[in-house]
């Protein structure tokens, strides 16, 4: 696994992957994967509309807050084909040192149940812990996405809580809540040196 600085955060790339760092260039490839209502599924319940999408992406493409602590969004590429986007996004970005982020992640339809959603949040975890320091790293979804669970399963991340908000439309298996896991990093001590 290699890094290149590009605009403050790092090209990142997986056994079969690139990430780049995502910019509005990328923001036709977002509406696109917003307009199928299954990848919405347990964010909105249906599709975005292509301006709804636009308004919503548009801001984080050209947002180069994250940038300072090297954090932020990537965009996935097998070869030239785009498979999706992984974040690790600081709760406060413009405050350091940065110590926690979380992660997410959403694919292309075609792309699902090929362990692509892992490796590239694997790749984001690496990245966070050995190149960033980040100490924690936490991941929600919906208590009834089985599938992102298992992603955040398979990365070590332990389950840490549920929590039933209050929404005004809700979708269907909002009821059962928005679960959190997290992944808490430990750094080895420096050693004490004698003099």
């Amino acid at each position: 696994m290699t890094a290149r600085l590009m605009r403050g955060r790092p090209t990142l790339h997986t056994r079969r992957m690139r990430l780049d760092p995502m910019n509005e260039e990328h923001l036709p490839l977002l509406v696109e994967l917003d307009s199928d209502p299954e990848v919405l599924r347990y964010i909105l319940g249906r599709a975005r509309t292509a301006a709804e999408a636009t308004e919503f992406w548009g801001p984080l493409c050209r947002d180069r807050t994250p940038d300072s602590v090297g954090l932020g969004f990537w965009v996935g590429f097998l070869g030239e084909e785009f498979v999706g986007w992984w974040d690790l996004y600081p709760a406060f970005p413009d405050v350091g040192p940065v110590t926690e982020a979380e992660l997410g992640y959403r694919l292309r339809r075609a792309w699902w149940r090929r362990g692509l959603a892992v490796e590239g949040a694997r790749e984001l975890v690496r990245y966070g812990s050995e190149e960033q320091g980040l100490e924690r790293i936490w991941a929600e979804t919906m208590a009834v996405n089985v599938g992102s669970r298992a992603v955040m399963e398979r990365l070590g991340m332990r389950h840490t809580s549920t929590e039933v908000r209050s929404w005004e439309h809700p979708i269907e298996g909002a009821d059962q809540g928005e679960v959190t896991y997290t992944l808490w990093i430990t750094h080895p001590t420096p050693a004490k040196t004698h003099l």
